[in-house]
């Protein structure tokens, strides 16, 4: 029998799924295929409505190795575990004569863990274990979320979180799951036989495809203990997200609590002068972070640098009496030993890293209003890590809506560790990149409105042109704005402006879960919705409800930002512009994402528009205008007042 063609198995998969067959996708397809096959690398862009999802699962399925696919988010897994993979692999079945199988594999954290769930969880402050179920008062919001846990226990299949619904507390998840440092291992538990975790990593094990996280994937690249089965090819989706995630994982931090809880859990299972050696230095670590004043330590000061190494010395000991020592009086010591290990190992991990003082890490202070002073340590740069562990041994297909920021892929390749595009060498990763465009007429579906007459914003202080402006698109526009704001405070003060001046029901993030506000903010067309940073990429809002996106300024990071401001001054000492390598490149990408919401189908049809003049009158605006859905451009602010009145009239005639 022939093999079928890529067409044919593509025309089977959009058929199944009620698409429609884009020339985008058959492209993205193709080259898939061909970096697949010949084993290298793709950076592909693919807008939205270009159906990327099948763009890869198509070739990976046909591929007939295992494939990896890491994504960013949970709505995104959900909907190639619940939807994609099983009308695709359905439809392609009697192409392929083979039915693939797929599985979900994320952290253990995201397992419900039997052992917690029927032998309580280790007690900080008195011997063995306490039972949260009988702790909580059953009519508690903590009591009902535990009950609500155990009895989805005995029903659920895959003990995975996200498939509990409603979901629970943070705090309610936290007394029925284990870390991967905390758990026993399946030998040395008693319920290793029924363990969820171990269920799913032998499911994917088994399986052609395995979908998983960008945070599963950079603790697989960090840790050197694999995670994931092995596999040939990797594809990366919403891969705009994976230098932030590998970075959030890379990142150590210490704080007073942490440390204070990590003598309290070993202090009953060491011997009483490694205890006490413990708690003096944990003593005098809290007295320096009591005086820390938030910003970046270019030089570790003396007197932290003594804490640490305090710090250091002091866990090392313990990590050691832990191993030597046993105490059957306390119950259940095994997991009481873990539990305890793996808190004073984060404590020495991070001291000793920071004592080190690596020239590729940042350290800084930060102050938190309710949990107070920490110590943070995050990579320089993640790009030679992912240069070492993700490109080798593999082909790595890296797909967003995304990628290209102005006009070209290799900002986002250099975060990554590749090469210049094109570049020949025996050590350098062969890559090649991708735009197959959008199905989207954006000239025709949407304008960028660039507010140039406004004064530009300063770093504080209140913006009363740019509240006139805000309240005059959102009433020409009848409501149906989704405000994207830089900060929380300046999210804040716009809708506490805006509902004093219109009669538009304004929503507010942070007043309702965000799930809550995106299902209100589609239901209302009359309806704002104002938030910051995960608004810019969250919400997938098609149709009237929204209109106008506006963004309030161009979102660089703060100038106070020690970790954005060390690569930046990291890229100028080398001779490079810090300002667009780091800052403009961030604000590129945030606002490619933000101005991405404003059209998600062919009817859609909108504005978007930047209160800051910085993009019209700036140098680097034209970076980030070439970074942006091309739509219609204008600064004409009358022109834009009468667009909008007339989508909203086109909008309301059809009876929306």
């Amino acid at each position: 029998m022939t093999k079928p063609s890529l067409p044919e198995l593509l025309h089977a998969a959009v058929t199944a799924v009620g698409g429609t067959e884009r020339p985008g996708q058959m492209q993205m397809a193709e080259a898939v295929a061909e970096a697949v096959e010949a084993g290298t690398h793709l950076l592909v862009q693919a807008g939205t409505g270009t159906g990327k999802s099948l763009g890869y699962l198509v070739p990976s399925l046909a591929h007939g190795e295992r494939v990896v696919i890491a994504t960013a988010t949970l709505a995104l897994q959900r909907q190639l575990v619940e939807r994609d993979l099983p009308r695709t692999v359905d439809a392609l079945h009697p192409l392929l004569r083979r039915r693939p199988e797929f599985a979900m594999l994320k952290g253990r954290s995201n397992y419900l863990c039997l052992h917690r769930l029927h032998e309580g969880v280790p007690q900080d402050d008195e011997e063995g274990l306490f039972d949260p179920f009988e702790a909580a008062a059953p009519t508690s919001k903590l009591g009902q979320d535990l009950i609500r846990l155990r009895d989805w226990a005995d029903e659920t299949e895959t003990g995975d979180r996200d498939a509990l619904t409603p979901g629970v507390s943070d705090r309610a998840w936290g007394q029925v799951s284990v870390s991967s440092r905390e758990c026993l291992g399946a030998s040395k538990c008693a319920y290793g036989a029924e363990c969820f975790a171990e269920m799913a990593r032998e499911r994917a094990k088994l399986s052609e495809i395995v979908v998983t996280n960008h945070a599963l994937l950079a603790i697989d690249a960090i840790e050197g203990a694999p995670v994931l089965p092995p596999h040939e090819v990797l594809i990366i989706d919403e891969a705009h997200e994976l230098v932030s995630r590998v970075t959030g994982a890379a990142t150590g931090e210490l704080t007073p609590g942490q440390v204070n809880r990590a003598v309290r859990r070993a202090a009953k299972l060491v011997n009483e002068k490694a205890a006490d050696a413990l708690q003096t230095a944990a003593e005098t670590f809290e007295r320096v972070m009591e005086v820390a004043l938030p910003g970046r330590l270019e030089e570790i000061p003396e007197d932290l640098g003594y804490a640490l190494l305090s710090l250091r010395d002091a866990a090392r000991t313990v990590i050691s009496a832990l191993g030597a020592t046993r105490d059957k009086s306390v119950q259940d010591e095994d997991a009481v030993r873990k539990q305890a290990l793996a808190s004073v190992e984060s404590v020495h991990g991070v001291a000793e890293r920071i004592t080190q003082g690596s020239e590729y890490d940042v350290v800084w202070y930060e102050r938190h209003d309710r949990f107070g002073a920490s110590l943070r340590v995050a990579p320089m740069k993640v790009s030679g890590l992912l240069r070492e562990k993700l490109f080798t041994d593999r082909s790595v297909v890296l797909t967003s809506a995304t990628l290209k920021l102005g006009g070209d892929f290799n900002g986002v390749g250099a975060s990554l560790g590749l090469p210049p595009e094109g570049t020949e060498g025996d050590d350098a990763p062969r890559w090649k990149g991708l735009d197959v465009g959008s199905p989207f007429d954006y000239p025709k579906q949407g304008i960028l409105y660039v507010a140039r007459h406004l004064a530009t914003p300063g770093r504080e202080g209140s913006r009363g042109d740019m509240m006139d402006e805000l309240a005059e698109l959102v009433e020409a526009a009848g409501g149906r704005t989704l405000g994207l704001f830089s900060s929380m405070r300046a999210a804040q003060a716009a809708a506490e402006e805006l509902r004093g001046r219109l009669d538009h029901p304004i929503l507010l993030q942070g007043e309702e879960t965000l799930g809550e506000l995106i299902k209100n903010f589609a239901a209302d067309p009359g309806t704002c919705l104002f938030g910051t940073l995960s608004l810019w990429q969250g919400v997938d809002v098609p149709g009237p409800s929204c209109q106008l996106v506006i963004m309030d300024r161009i979102p660089f990071p703060r100038p106070d930002d020690p970790l954005m401001s060390a690569r930046q001054k990291a890229v100028e000492e080398d001779g490079g512009n810090g300002f667009m390598a780091v800052a403009a490149t961030h604000a590129a990408l945030l606002m490619a994402q933000g101005a991405g919401r404003l059209v998600r189908a062919t009817g859609d049809r909108g504005v978007v528009a930047v209160l800051d003049p910085r993009l019209a009158t700036a140098r680097y605006g034209s970076f980030l205008k070439a970074s942006l859905p091309d739509f219609w451009y204008t600064t004409d602010r009358n022109q834009v007042r009468r667009s909008l009145s007339a989508i909203d009239a086109t909008a309301k005639a059809d009876g929306a």
